[in-house]
């Protein structure tokens, strides 16, 4: 199973409710030990910098075109503690309940990234502020430049 590395980041340009953008980089080395990278951009969004985080990583996962082993890296606390903490099965489990707090916003997306990510081992690592991880910035300078580009345009909308 080939082992890639991916390196997500949204970005809200100080904005919470956009507009944004979101970044990935995959990484993996091929069987002559060659690295390849590809860089992927969401282009101009106009939504919350969760739903710019998990439409990274989703975008990530869903450019592999067969099963890997995936060391999945983002800055965003939120999208790693729901799988590394087990939030998300949870939620399932009580149909997208979180309890007493009402439910879990951005189903949508969870769906999506669970689907994305089912074929896959992944592994979702937190990265403090990038510290240690340059392709993370790479990620963030990515999405930065995706939310000043007017050439591409979606509008995720704001669930709430």
């Amino acid at each position: 199973m080939t082992k890639v590395q991916i390196f997500t980041d949204g970005s809200a340009r100080g904005n919470p409710d956009g507009p944004g953008g979101y970044g990935t980089i995959l990484q993996f080395t091929d069987s002559r030990g060659v690295l390849h990278e590809r860089e992927l951009s969401g282009g101009f969004v106009r939504t919350t910098n969760n739903r710019m985080e998990l439409l990274a990583a989703i975008t990530g996962l869903e450019a592999l075109t067969r099963p890997c082993q995936v060391d999945l890296y983002s800055d965003s606390k939120y999208l790693t503690d729901a799988f590394n903490q087990h939030w998300i099965d949870n939620w399932v489990k009580n149909n997208w309940k979180r309890g007493k707090s009402g439910p879990v916003k951005n189903i949508d997306l969870w769906e999506r990234l669970l689907k994305a990510k089912t074929p896959h081992q992944v592994n979702f690592i937190w990265v403090k502020g990038h510290a240690g991880h340059p392709e993370n910035e790479r990620c963030d300078k990515l999405a930065t430049a995706a939310a000043d580009g007017s050439d591409l345009m979606v509008d995720e909308g704001v669930d709430g």
